[in-house]
């Protein structure tokens, strides 16, 4: 059975260097937290547009304006309306103060005026202008505008307190049939009388009716022209605002036509950014293709040697052949494998940023490796809550190398530290071994795809290679050095953190 012991925490020593172990190959270790890679579904219709943005904007434009002038048109009309109103109370009261100034009391104890009132529509019939007093036990007392109808008044307002109202009192009065009227009236008690007489100023409301409608004609073809001529210049400010998205598309348009790679059209504070976004988006496809092609041309090249050499032990009809078409196949596979694993990284990587944690990983690989090495000796030590921005399986895969390198080269011991410093950017992992570690001058060789210091145990050399491709597209970087605890090698791992 496995002599492995449990996890101890152990400190990290300070400035410590990283160490490798081993020269690399596949990891033959596979946890059950693998993932399938993820692929497009071209079955999945492409988004819809939604409604216009200068549909939406103008809409919202139109609408907050009409709102605003239909408000502040209502008020202002009221107002006006209520000040034509007030001018014309004020008008009928100075009439009605002009007319009781002038009166007297003469010696049959009835009211008359002293002097003549100042305006001439008193005196002619139906002039729409009238005046009248009234006084308990006497004839009305009309102007002769009046003619031979008297006006309806109210008369008389008691106060309940034994007294009456003396202030002014306003009303609309319908008596006329045709010719509406506003009346002015007051109760008062003359000097030398104990009669309440009531005085009472009365005009038709024509002229009044015809200001207000005249104000109100006034605010609606002003207030219309005003909001016509607000949604026309939102509207105008609307297609002024967005043409910068405008010359954004046909920029992006020409990009297909002309076989530019970038939009270099200077374009306003607010829309930089997304110019900016664009062309980071088109550097960064650029760059994946580049890579894309990169990578096919150097598994073709790759292949193109293995091929070579069975087509002439084919042709040559060697007798060997089944030994060389085993061996160059595997060889074959061997790039295959590494070219996989890169591809995959890059695919996993662009689908978004990713949230794995440094000690579940560790942990499931160990348990791999400790049913290929039984007897080996494994620790891991360090945060168990340390989370790295690498998808979980090529972290599998970078811990499934290192891991099962050292205990395959090393001399049965394997000691894995997550670093302690969670406000660092980078996450540090080393993985020790007590094995007889790797010389100096061959620590940048080993990396190359199929180098191999050990070459009497299995292994395809392209364990560290695949551990330094993945690592280096997430942004990582990875060092070997001699383990100073252990005395074998060491690799320190310098992953993002999450």
């Amino acid at each position: 059975m496995a002599s492995v012991t449990a996890s101890t925490t152990r400190p990290t020593p300070h400035g410590r260097k990283a160490h490798a172990s081993g020269d690399g190959h596949p990891s033959q270790a596979e946890t059950a937290d693998s993932a399938p890679l993820l692929t497009s579904d071209p079955a999945i219709p492409a988004p819809q547009p939604r409604a216009s943005l200068a549909r939406r904007m103008g809409f919202i434009a139109t609408a907050w304006i009409i709102v605003l002038l239909l408000g502040g048109g209502i008020a202002l009309e009221r107002t006006l309306t209520s000040q034509v109103q007030a001018n014309f109370d004020e008008q009928l009261e100075y009439q009605l103060t002009a007319m009781i100034s002038s009166a007297e009391i003469d010696s049959f104890g009835e009211v008359w005026f002293y002097r003549s009132l100042g305006d001439q529509r008193f005196l002619e019939p139906g002039s729409g202008l009238y005046w009248q007093i009234d006084g308990e036990g006497y004839e009305p007392y009309p102007s002769r505008s009046l003619w031979d109808t008297p006006l309806q008044l109210r008369g008389v307002i008691e106060d309940g307190a034994g007294g009456f109202v003396d202030e002014p009192q306003f009303y609309d009065s319908a008596q006329f049939e045709g010719e509406p009227l506003r009346i002015a009236e007051r109760t008062l008690i003359l000097p030398g009388s104990d009669t309440r007489w009531t005085f009472a100023v009365a005009a038709a409301t024509e002229e009044r009716d015809n200001q207000i409608q005249r104000v109100r004609f006034i605010l609606f073809w002003s207030f219309a022209v005003l909001g016509l001529g607000l949604i026309g210049m939102a509207l105008l400010q609307i297609w002024y605002g967005l043409s910068p998205l405008r010359r954004v598309r046909a920029a992006i348009s020409k990009l297909r036509t002309t076989g530019e790679n970038r939009i270099t059209e200077p374009l306003p504070t607010e829309v930089q950014p997304l110019v900016d976004e664009v062309n980071a988006l088109l550097e960064h496809t650029e760059r994946q293709a580049e890579e894309a092609r990169m990578h096919a041309g150097n598994l073709a090249h790759a292949l193109k040697t293995p091929l070579t050499v069975l087509t002439n032990a084919a042709t040559a009809k060697d007798p060997n052949l089944n030994q060389a078409v085993f061996r160059e196949t595997r060889t074959m596979q061997r790039h295959v494998d590494h070219h996989l694993a890169r591809a995959r990284a890059v695919g996993r990587r662009a689908v978004g940023q990713a949230r794995t944690n440094v000690r579940q990983s560790a942990e499931a690989v160990r348990r791999a490796v400790e049913r290929l090495y039984p007897n080996g000796r494994l620790d891991i030590a360090g945060s168990r809550d340390a989370l790295v921005a690498i998808e979980r399986q090529d972290l599998d895969e970078i811990f499934g190398n290192l891991i099962e390198n050292a205990a395959k080269y090393g001399g049965g011991s394997v000691f894995v530290t997550i670093d302690h410093e969670p406000d660092a950017d980078q996450c540090v992992i080393w993985v020790e071994d007590d094995g007889t570690g790797i010389p100096e001058a061959e620590r940048t060789r080993i990396f190359d795809r199929g180098a191999r210091l050990d070459t009497g145990k299995p292994g395809t050399g392209l364990g560290l290679a695949i551990v330094r491709d993945v690592v280096e597209i997430y942004g990582g970087s990875v060092t070997l050095d001699e383990s100073e605890d252990l005395g074998g090698l060491l690799v320190e791992l310098r992953l993002p953190r999450a």
